[in-house]
């Protein structure tokens, strides 16, 4: 079959799409920014890739007409627009549109769980976009879920952090709050199990894991899983906003999703059952064993997407790559350093395994005490860290950077700051003839931006000067 997926770059899509490939499908990846795909989908004779933004219908021509299934991955907990909710209505608007004119036979779309009367607004947004995509067109087939569990999923990794930093937990009442977790591949089986399933045309499913655990039963299982001591004592007196900056310092989220998750946190999510595991010939995994296998895949480096690479995570960027890529020549400041390399195959090795765990190698205390800064004023800190210790790829997340450019066989690097800045950041890395150039360009926001520059230049002379000397080292 021909499958078009959108989200092709989220969470869900990019770990979809090889299940669908291995399954023998000819799939149609739908992105906003073709700089974000993965390098290996260029070489793959079962992968096409079209650039379309569902917000704009002119850029919806791309879409081929003789698709036979669509995937309705579009989604985010940013709350960083007031009317939210109307740009997603806006979304499967113009997705409906844009799909009646072809020959497809089945939308699939991965919605949250709202059974309870009160749901938080990205909830009712889930919601809302089910009724936009009923169609007389096409059949639609819906699944509901509660929390994901799995190596990189945006719940998995604040509960990683919490759980792994904290011995001692005085936390808000919400962590009482029921929900039925669901581990990341049982969603996937879910989502490719039900490709021209005709009997699941018009249908919606809760699917959900077998436990119904509470927040704080999340967090303790978790640690039992990782042989961890941890004690919770829940109080009634935190307020939404600081349940938010509770969550916002302590783990690697932002504030904007740190607030969206404790308004989701507060809404029961329980699933209505149903015969959707039998059709599917789906059986969910326990809680326990989605964390357990979740640390394999993290333990072997072969985690294939993670929220902390999706732009929900950007402090600064957007969605289009492409308006980064040509550093600007005027009106900035410059450090530009050149060292020779002995041996530009080890030195591109390390310019690729750069941040997270690894570090800057050199000055590391004070890149730190930057990130600390960051956290402390609004943005995103250090803590983000990288998804693969020795991968890179366009629109990935590493630390307080997004990757822009990344293209090992040019040994070229670009990255762009999303830390807070009077001004916009670009560092980048390449060797030509056997020489290591690394270029940090500021262009200031007005005197703020100015002062800024001039104040942090003595530790950049010594942090970028350390830096390419330790790569250039064979």
């Amino acid at each position: 079959m021909k499958i078009l997926v959108t989200g092709a770059t989220g969470y869900i899509g990019k770990r979809l799409i090889p299940l669908l490939i291995n399954e023998g499908h000819q799939v149609i990846c739908c992105v906003r920014d073709k700089l974000r795909t993965d390098e290996s989908y260029k070489n793959e004779a079962q992968i096409e890739i079209v650039e379309a933004d569902f917000l704009k219908p002119e850029t919806l021509k791309t879409i081929p007409k003789d698709i036979d299934v669509a995937y309705y991955l579009i989604h985010s907990m940013s709350n960083s627009s007031k009317d939210f909710e109307s740009l997603e209505e806006k979304c499967a608007k113009n997705f409906k549109t844009i799909l009646e004119t072809t020959k497809v036979k089945q939308v699939i779309y991965l919605s949250g769980i709202t059974n309870e009367e009160e749901l938080s607004k990205h909830l009712r947004s889930r919601q809302n976009v089910e009724q936009v995509l009923a169609s007389n067109h096409y059949a639609t087939t819906i699944f509901k879920a509660g929390i994901i569990v799995g190596s990189g999923s945006s719940s998995f990794e604040i509960i990683r952090d919490l759980v792994e930093k904290l011995p001692f937990m005085i936390a808000p009442k919400w962590l009482n709050t029921k929900t039925q977790p669901l581990a990341v591949r049982d969603v996937l089986a879910f989502l490719s199990n039900a490709v021209g399933q005709t009997k699941l045309y018009n249908k919606t499913y809760d699917v959900f894991g077998p436990e119904i655990l509470t927040y704080k039963q999340l967090l303790l299982q978790f640690a039992e899983v990782r042989n961890l001591k941890r004690y919770i004592l829940t109080v009634p007196v935190m307020t939404p906003k600081l349940s938010s900056y509770w969550l916002y310092f302590v783990t690697s989220t932002s504030y904007k999703l740190a607030t969206s998750l404790v308004d989701s946190m507060g809404v029961q999510i329980i699933g209505k059952p149903s015969n959707i595991n039998e059709i599917l010939k789906v059986n969910p995994l326990t809680y326990k064993q989605a964390v357990s296998l979740a640390f394999e895949k993290i333990e072997q480096n072969s985690i294939i997407s993670s929220w902390k690479d999706s732009m929900v995570s950007s402090g600064r960027l957007r969605n289009n790559l492409h308006k980064y890529v040509n550093v600007p020549k005027y009106g900035c400041f410059k450090d530009y350093k050149e060292r020779p390399v002995k041996n530009p195959e080890k030195t591109i090795d390390k310019i690729w395994a750069i941040g997270g765990k690894n570090g800057w190698y050199y000055g590391s205390f004070l890149w730190r005490i930057r990130g600390y800064i960051d956290k402390a004023f609004g943005g995103i800190g250090l803590r983000r860290g990288r998804t693969n210790p020795t991968e890179i790829h366009a629109g990935d997340a590493l630390d307080f950077w997004r990757v822009i450019f990344a293209d090992k066989p040019q040994q070229k690097l670009l990255l762009y700051a999303e830390m807070r800045l009077p001004g916009e950041a670009w560092l980048e890395f390449k060797i030509e003839d056997h020489i290591l150039k690394q270029t940090a360009t500021f262009r200031p926001r007005g005197i703020w931006g100015r002062l800024y520059w001039y104040s942090v230049l003595p530790f950049h002379g010594f942090i970028f000067k350390g830096m390419i000397n330790k790569l250039s080292e064979a």
